[in-house]
């Protein structure tokens, strides 16, 4: 039921997506568009070059960053985990503006391959210092401030080098490191599938894994889990959903937490086998939503993603953490 409800949800914020704007695209000129490329000039490159192309890529990295916070919650163990609130998504920042600075100074063209390894570095990064931090603190609290403390060094390192670039280059950085899905084209799309879609591949293929791992380290041992092989596995997989998202879309704070959570209250499981799927349909869904307030709620000024979904991820956020402590007490 979840996932037909996802699917509908889907559906209807696509026609919606694509009829809201500066320019109105009534039902029926989207669907001969779609379905027979009938239609006005004007209308058909709007659907074709401007909507549909953003449409997808919010779709596709809103299911990734769903994907990487589930991914990181299973290797922590906690369900406030994700790579926004860890420092990751900052750390993937910070080495995807270095390289847009220098590339724009230096060349006219960077390619999305260089701005996701660039991102997947700087993530691993990040990533490997929240590790070392997490061997020395008690408890997932220290973990959680030591993440917003390197994401706070990566966003001030970021905004640093962000200074002095050029001016003509400024704004669009600094719109880029507030996180946005505009301006995608077909060949993001394109790229941002690839990645994407196998990380959700080989995240599938350790759906048993992860559910083993879910019962304990010990039973999973006993099952025959390469322990060691498998936390690797997380980390990297996460790291690289992280990546592209970064690279193209800036980063986005949440949904990585909230979202797989919401999925798990509603699906009433937390079987892999499920709830990665549905971590990555309703990730999509809910950035898919936050992407239309953001365009719409204060047009033609549109609003950064971050700012939407942290308005409708932090109380979500807020929730499990006065639940756990409940629960705990």
């Amino acid at each position: 039921m979840v996932f037909v409800i996802l699917l509908i949800a889907f559906a209807v914020i696509t026609v919606i997506n694509i009829n809201s704007g500066n320019v109105h695209i009534s039902v029926g000129e989207i669907v001969r568009a779609i379905f027979l490329r009938e239609g006005d000039e004007k209308t058909l490159d709007i659907i074709w070059t401007i909507r549909l192309p953003r449409i997808f890529v919010s779709m596709i990295l809103g299911g990734a960053l769903a994907l990487a916070g589930f991914l990181l919650q299973t290797f922590f163990e906690n369900p406030i985990a994700g790579p926004y609130v860890l420092g990751i998504s900052s750390g993937a920042k910070m080495v995807v503006a270095f390289v847009l600075i220098v590339f724009l100074q230096n060349a006219k063209h960077v390619s999305s391959f260089t701005l996701i390894a660039a991102a997947f570095v700087g993530s691993m990064i990040a990533t490997l210092f929240v590790l070392a931090v997490s061997h020395r603190v008690p408890n997932m609290g220290m973990l959680l401030v030591a993440g917003i403390m390197v994401g706070y060094i990566c966003n001030a390192v970021t905004e640093f080098m962000i200074t002095f670039a050029e001016d003509s280059d400024i704004a669009n950085l600094h719109g880029w490191s507030q996180g946005s899905f505009s301006g995608m084209t077909w060949s993001n799309v394109g790229v941002c599938l690839v990645v994407c879609g196998v990380g959700f591949i080989l995240t599938m293929m350790l759906s048993k894994p992860i559910g083993a791992y879910q019962m304990g380290e010990m039973y999973a041992q006993s099952l025959g889990v390469n322990i060691r092989f498998f936390r690797a596995a997380l980390i990297t997989l996460s790291s690289l959903l992280s990546a592209c998202v970064t690279a193209f879309a800036g980063p986005i704070s949440f949904v990585g937490i909230a979202v797989p959570f919401l999925v798990k209250g509603a699906m009433g499981t937390s079987k892999p086998l499920v709830v990665i799927p549905g971590c990555a349909l309703g990730g999509g869904v809910f950035c898919m939503v936050c992407d239309l307030i953001a365009r719409l709620a204060f047009a033609p000024i549109e609003l950064n993603i971050s700012t939407v979904t942290a308005v409708f991820g932090a109380p979500v956020v807020i929730y499990m953490m006065i639940s756990r402590r409940r629960m705990r007490g």
